[in-house]
C-alpha cells in the first residue's frame, strides 16, 4: 500500500518538475490556460490572481468609508481570546482540508465516473471572489451587479439554444439560474400549468361578470378542450389583449378582480378541477428514462404522480412510434396533456431524445407545453452554433469527429429552438462549481402569469421589461440565491463564448474521448474473449458510454450482474481507503431490459451470450463512463498513449484478476 502511494508521489514530483512527458512550447494545448490542472499546473496563476483579487476586495472594504473607526481594534488582535479564536479557526480548517483529501478526485483524467470534472478556472476564481461580496440575486437592491450578470447568462444560454433575445422581438427569451436541474424542471412545470389553465380562468371570469373581451377567442361556447388546445404564444397574446382591455375599459377593474379570483394560483388545483373535471386526470407525458425529479414535481404541484404518463423508450431514447398511440389514448379518454417532456442527455446514459419528433407530434396534438430537460446535454449546442449564434451545417459540425453528430442528434439539436422551456445545468457540462442549474423560457412573458405583483396585467415597453425582470424574486420559485454562481457562469462564457470555436472546442474534446473509447472497444472485446463477453447496450449520443459484462460460459443475467458489481468495486470510492490506492474511478447504473427495445435486446443478448428473452433478472448492470475531462487523450506516462488506453488495460487486468479468484 505504502509503495503505491510512494510511486504516485514520485510521479507527481516528476510532473511538477516538467521532465516526464513534457511538451515543447509549440505543442501547448489550447485548453491548458483554462483549468487549474490535474497536477495544479496553473497554481501560480491561480494563487497570484486569487490573492490579487482578495487584496482588491480588502482595499474596497478599507476605502468604503476610511474615516470610520475600525470596529476590530488593533490592540484587540493581540489579546489571548482573539489569538485563541484564530487558532481554533485555523485548526478546524486544517481538519476540514485533511478530511477533504478523501474526496473523489473528479479533477483528474483517472476519473471517468459521474457528471463532474475539473472546473474552468475563470469561473472558479470568479465564484470564489464574488462570494466575498456575498450578493443575493433575489432582488437587484442587494445585488445590483450580479443580477444583471445572471440575466446576461440567461441571454447567453438562450442564444446557444437558438432562442431570440432581442427585447423588441416577440417572443423574447429569458433565462435565470437555479440551484440545479430539479428546481428548473419544477419551475417549468409550474409555468406550464399557469399558462395552459389561464384561458379556462378567463372564461370563468367572463362568465361570472358577463364581461367578454372583444377580439379574444374565449367565448361562452368555448369548451375546456378547445381552450386547452391554444399554444403558449396564443395564450400570452390573449393575455396581453385582456390586460389592455382591463387597463382602458371602465369595466376592466371588475374583470381584473374576477380573473384573479378564478385562476388556479388563487383557487388551488382541487377547487379549479371542480369547475373543470377533465383536469383531475391532466397528464404530463415523459419518456421512461426521465429523471426522478419529474415525480417530485408532479407531487409538489398537486398534479399527482399517477398522472405522469411514461412513454416506452427504445435504446434508452423516447420511442417516437410509441408516443403517438399514447397521445391518441389520452385524447380518447378526454385527458388533457399539460406538457410533453423530451430529454436532451439522460442522466444515466447520456442519450438524446428525438426532439424533432416531439415538434411533429405537437402539430398533430396542439396546445401542450414542450419542455426539454437538457440538464446534462444543455451545453452541447455550442458545438452546433457559430459566433453569430447561427446553426452550422451538419458537415461543419462533423469535422474532427468519427461518428458525432448523427443525423438524428443534429435534428434534435436544431429542434431546441422551438421548445417552450429548457433546463440546463452549468454545473455539469458548463464546468462551474455546484450548484448552478438554469431554466430558459422561449417567451419571457409567461413569467408574468406567476409574478407576485399585479400578476394578471402584463403590458409594458421592451425597455421596461428589461428593468422589471431584474426583480427575479417576483417570477421564480426560489428565494435567496447566490450571485457568485452567476458571476462564475458569466466569466466562463466571456472567456469561452458559447459557440463552436470557443466553448465548443472543450466539448469537442470530451466527445472525441468518448469516440476513442468506443473505437477501442472491438480490440478490447478480442483481448478479453477468453474470459468475458462485453457489450455497449446503446450507441453513445455524446460523451457518455456504458459497458455490460458477462463471464464466458455464464448464461444467468443475475450472475452477470453480480460480476459487474464486483468489477465496479475496483473503480468505486471507498471512504475507508486513500483515493491514491485507486487507479481509476467510475460509476455504475442499471438499465431495465424494456428500455432497450427488441432489436437491441437481441443484439446485447447475442454479444453477452445471455438469453435475455427469458432472463432471471429485470435489469442489466452497467459500468458508466462520463468522459468530461479534457486531458483524457494525454499520456499518463511512458508506455501508455492516453488515459483512455490506460483505462482499457486496467479494465482487462481487473477482469482477469476477478475471474482468477473465482
Amino acid at each position: 500500500m505504502n509503495a503505491q502511494i510512494l510511486r504516485a508521489r514520485n510521479l507527481n514530483a516528476g510532473r511538477a518538475g516538467g521532465t516526464p512527458g513534457a511538451k515543447p512550447a509549440s505543442m501547448t494545448d489550447p485548453l491548458a490556460p483554462f483549468f487549474l490542472g490535474a497536477y495544479g499546473e496553473n497554481n501560480d496563476f491561480f494563487e497570484k490572481t486569487l490573492l490579487e483579487l482578495v487584496r482588491d476586495h480588502v482595499f474596497w472594504r478599507r476605502n468604503f468609508h476610511p474615516e470610520d473607526e475600525p470596529p476590530i481594534g488593533t490592540h484587540d488582535q493581540y489579546t489571548r481570546a482573539y489569538l485563541d479564536g484564530l487558532a481554533r479557526t485555523r485548526h478546524e480548517l486544517h481538519q476540514l482540508t485533511a478530511a477533504l483529501k478523501r474526496s473523489v478526485p473528479s479533477f483528474h483524467p483517472r476519473y471517468l465516473g459521474h457528471m463532474v470534472s475539473d472546473l474552468l478556472l475563470p469561473g472558479l476564481i470568479a465564484q470564489l471572489v464574488t462570494t466575498l461580496y456575498n450578493p443575493n440575486n433575489i432582488v437587484e437592491d442587494v445585488a445590483p451587479i450580479t443580477v444583471q450578470l445572471e440575466l446576461e447568462v440567461g441571454r447567453q444560454l438562450a442564444r446557444m439554444l437558438g432562442f431570440a433575445v432581442d427585447g423588441a422581438h416577440e417572443p423574447c427569451a429569458l433565462g435565470h439560474l437555479t440551484s440545479g436541474g430539479t428546481v428548473a424542471n419544477d419551475e417549468a412545470l409550474w409555468l406550464a400549468r399557469s399558462a395552459r389553465l389561464y384561458p379556462l380562468a378567463l372564461r370563468d371570469a367572463c362568465t361570472a361578470t358577463g364581461i367578454w373581451v372583444p377580439e379574444v377567442q374565449v367565448r361562452p361556447s368555448s369548451t375546456d378542450l378547445e381552450l386547452l388546445g391554444l399554444g403558449v404564444d396564443e395564450v400570452l397574446a390573449l393575455g396581453r389583449r385582456v390586460a389592455a382591455f382591463c387597463a382602458h375599459d371602465p369595466r376592466g377593474g371588475e374583470l381584473f378582480a374576477a380573473l384573479g379570483a378564478a385562476r388556479v394560483e388563487e383557487t388551488g388545483l382541487a377547487a379549479f378541477a371542480e369547475r373543470h373535471p377533465a383536469l383531475r386526470r391532466m397528464a404530463v407525458v415523459v419518456p421512461a428514462t426521465a429523471h426522478y425529479s419529474w415525480h417530485k414535481g408532479m407531487s409538489l404541484l398537486g398534479l399527482g404522480g399517477s398522472n405522469l404518463v411514461e412513454v416506452p423508450v427504445k435504446q434508452a431514447r423516447l420511442d417516437g412510434a410509441a408516443l403517438e398511440p399514447v397521445m391518441e389514448a389520452l385524447r380518447r379518454e378526454g385527458r388533457p396533456v399539460l406538457a410533453v417532456v423530451g430529454v436532451y442527455g439522460t442522466t444515466e446514459f447520456g442519450t438524446l431524445d428525438s426532439l424533432h419528433e416531439l415538434l411533429a407530434m405537437r402539430r398533430r396534438f396542439p396546445g401542450f407545453w414542450l419542455h426539454v430537460d437538457a440538464a446534462w446535454g444543455g451545453y452541447l449546442p455550442t458545438l452546433f452554433r457559430d459566433r453569430k449564434g447561427q446553426l452550422l451545417p451538419r458537415e461543419a459540425v462533423r469535422e474532427g469527429f468519427r461518428h458525432f453528430p448523427s443525423e438524428r442528434v443534429y435534428r434534435a439539436t436544431a429542434a431546441l429552438a422551438e421548445a417552450d422551456s429548457v433546463t440546463v445545468d452549468p454545473h455539469k457540462l458548463g464546468f462551474v462549481p455546484f450548484g448552478a442549474g438554469a431554466l430558459v423560457v422561449r417567451n419571457r412573458r409567461v413569467l408574468d402569469l406567476v409574478q407576485q405583483e399585479a400578476p394578471y396585467v402584463f403590458t409594458s415597453a421592451p425597455e421596461e421589461d428589461e428593468r422589471r425582470y431584474r426583480k427575479l424574486g417576483r417570477y421564480i420559485l426560489e428565494g435567496s440565491k447566490p450571485g457568485a454562481a452567476a458571476a462564475a457562469c458569466y466569466v466562463n462564457h466571456r472567456v469561452l463564448p458559447l459557440d463552436h470555436d470557443h466553448f465548443g472546442r472543450l466539448l469537442a474534446r470530451s466527445v472525441q474521448s468518448c469516440e476513442r473509447l468506443v473505437d477501442r472497444f472491438p480490440t478490447l472485446q478480442q483481448e478479453l474473449a477468453p474470459w468475458v463477453r462485453l457489450s455497449i447496450p446503446f450507441e453513445p449520443d455524446c460523451n457518455l458510454v456504458c459497458l455490460a459484462f458477462n463471464p464466458v460460459g455464464n448464461r444467468s443475467l443475475k450472475a452477470a450482474n453480480a460480476f459487474g458489481r464486483r468489477l465496479f468495486e475496483t473503480v468505486d470510492v471507498r471512504p475507508d481507503q486513500p483515493v491514491q490506492l485507486k487507479e481509476f474511478f467510475g460509476s455504475s447504473t442499471t438499465v431495465p431490459l424494456d428500455h432497450l427495445g427488441y432489436d437491441e435486446l437481441e443484439r446485447v443478448g447475442r454479444e453477452l451470450q445471455l438469453d435475455l428473452a427469458r432472463p432471471d433478472d429485470t435489469d442489466l448492470f452497467l459500468l458508466r463512463h462520463t468522459l468530461m475531462n479534457p486531458w483524457l487523450q494525454t499520456s499518463p506516462g511512458p508506455g501508455e498513449p492516453s488515459y483512455v488506453e490506460a483505462y482499457c488495460h486496467f479494465l482487462a487486468r481487473q477482469i482477469r484478476t476477478l475471474l482468477e479468484k473465482t
